[in-house]
This record gives structure tokens, C-alpha cells and sequence, in this order.
């Protein structure tokens, strides 16, 4: 396998197209196919089926080796980042992987701050649900991602702790109490997001004993807020998915207190690029957030003032 044909079969296997790769790395698509083929038979494995359905799919064998491949053009990366740095010129690729709500809020902000110090550092940001995100990570397609913990599968640190809140509509009967324990929500009808972050909001009410009446599931935090505007149900919801809240929603404490952690994880903290190490350098410097360094306790009024 040739540093051409890894490349190749990795953009091939993105986008799911030989046209689409073959004009990315400036080939025609006769010579794609050739490329394919003799990588095929040299390795004696079918590595990309077509279906008429389902157009261009990877094997199962096929799916491992991207993964591989991937890794490969790490290391390769990683060698060119090195001699660059040794020369001072830092340089590289980095691939990050976020949910939205993250992607909004720490994304513009570090991009920001790497492009004025390193400007010959490439970025690319890829959104999806938490579910995409680690999958996204594990087949290395991202080289870091911003995820809600549990991530044991991944080496991660702790960048930002964000509280969670009640979140109800404008003329629900609990709007008179400026905190609302868990069990004033048991018999309320829930929505709740799904994807990986329903887990903080499923700890708090197992830790105070109190049993959720789950009547929607959302993945989209923006759908979440509207629809409790609608009245259709109360949530709680994390501070970042409440800096821009729509009329008739009202933000309540909640007590127990109950937080949500947000971390930077990575395949491996000992194999990340010198470019990856300044993105985590770069994000921990300009929003790392602990239980020590909590805001202080926001009422609706200051939500609406931020806003």
C-alpha cells in the first residue's frame, strides 16, 4: 500500500463516491479505479461494494482498514507537524468532532485564538448528536471531540462544568417558586433530550429518589425549549442550552443542585499531534471550568439579561 492508495480509499470511503475523491486529489476517475483495484488485489480483499440502493458501501473488512488508514495518515501528519516545529512553523490538521450546543459556544473562540497564532494550522469541525461524536472518534474520521462524559472508551479531560436548570413554561403553576426541588417534577409531564444527553438529568432524579415522567424525547435542545414554550411539558436542562430562550420560558434552581461536565477526548492523550495539543492548550486556557470555579446562581431575570 502506497501513501496514494491510503489516501485515496480514505476519501473515497467519506464520501462515499470515486468521482468525489478522484477531485479532491486531482485524479481522473479511470485512474481512481485502478488505484482501487490494484489495492484490492494486492491485499486480496473486496474493500467497497455497490449497491443500487444504498450506492457506495464499505465491507466489513473494509471498515477496519479505514480505521487503520486513518491512523496511518496521523502518524503521517504527525511527522510533517514535528519537522515543522522543529523549523518553527507550526502546522497540521485538526478534525473536531462536537455536539452543537458545544460547537456554538467554545468552537468560534478557539478556532479564533489558534488562527492568529498559527494560521498554517487547518481546521475542520464536524457536528452531530454525542452518539456520532464517538463514533466519529473511535473510527478516527475526528482527531479530537467535545463530549459529555461517560467516555471511558477515550482518554479525556475536564473542560467545562455547566449547572443544569428547571425550565418551565411561562404560566405553570411552579412559576412562583424560585427553586424547585426534583420531587415538584415527579408527577410532571418531561421532556427529555436523548443522544447521550439524558444522562446527568437521569443521575439527578435517580439520586433523589424520584421517578421521571418521560412524555417526549428530543434530540435538539432548540426543539426542547419550543416545545416547552408550547406548554407541552417541563425539562431540565443544562446552562449552555439556555443562553438564548425563546418568550413564555422561565428557568428555575433546582435542588438538589445538579451539574453537567463537559470534556475534550481524544483516542489517546500520549499520540495526539503537536496541532491537537494546542487545540486542548488553547480550549482549557480560555473556558476551563471546575466544580471549584462555579458562576453564581443566575435567576430567570439574568438569563434574559445575558440574552
Amino acid at each position: 500500500m502506497n501513501n496514494t492508495q491510503i489516501r485515496l480509499f480514505v476519501k473515497i470511503a467519506e464520501n462515499r463516491s470515486f468521482t468525489q475523491a478522484g477531485l479532491e486529489l486531482n485524479m481522473t476517475q479511470p485512474a481512481v479505479s485502478r488505484a482501487i483495484s490494484a489495492l484490492e488485489a494486492e491485499l486480496d480483499v473486496k474493500l467497497l461494494l455497490r449497491d443500487r440502493r444504498s450506492g457506495l458501501m464499505l465491507t466489513d473488512v473494509g471498515k477496519r482498514i479505514l480505521v487503520i488508514c486513518r491512523g496511518i495518515l496521523s502518524g503521517l501528519d504527525k511527522i510533517d507537524q514535528e519537522i515543522a516545529a522543529e523549523k518553527g512553523l507550526e502546522k497540521g490538521q485538526i478534525r473536531i468532532g462536537t455536539f452543537p450546543v458545544a460547537a456554538a459556544y467554545f468552537v468560534p473562540g478557539i478556532i479564533r485564538a489558534i488562527a492568529a497564532k498559527y494560521p498554517e494550522i487547518k481546521i475542520s469541525l464536524y457536528e452531530g448528536s454525542l452518539t456520532e461524536v464517538k463514533e466519529w472518534l473511535a473510527s478516527r474520521f475526528i482527531d479530537v471531540g467535545l463530549m459529555i462524559p461517560p467516555v471511558e472508551e477515550f482518554a479525556s479531560l475536564p473542560l467545562f462544568r455547566e449547572k443544569l436548570y428547571a425550565v418551565l413554561p411561562g404560566d405553570h403553576p411552579l412559576q412562583q417558586k424560585q427553586i424547585i426541588y426534583v420531587k415538584d417534577l415527579e408527577d410532571e409531564p418531561m421532556l427529555l433530550c436523548r443522544s447521550g444527553y439524558e444522562a446527568p438529568v437521569v443521575e439527578l432524579f435517580h439520586r433523589s429518589g424520584s421517578t421521571m415522567n418521560v412524555k417526549y424525547e428530543v434530540n435538539s435542545y432548540i426543539t426542547a425549549l419550543n416545545m416547552i414554550k408550547e406548554g407541552l411539558a417541563v425539562g431540565v436542562m443544562s446552562e449552555l442550552s439556555l443562553l438564548s430562550l425563546p418568550a413564555n420560558v422561565l428557568v428555575r434552581e433546582l435542588a438538589p443542585d445538579a451539574y453537567r461536565d463537559i470534556h475534550i477526548a481524544v483516542p489517546s492523550l500520549n499520540e495526539t499531534s503537536i496541532a491537537v495539543r494546542l487545540f486542548i492548550d488553547t480550549a482549557m486556557q480560555l473556558f476551563s471550568r471546575t466544580e471549584a470555579s462555579q458562576p453564581s446562581r443566575p435567576d430567570n431575570e439574568s438569563f434574559e439579561e445575558e440574552i
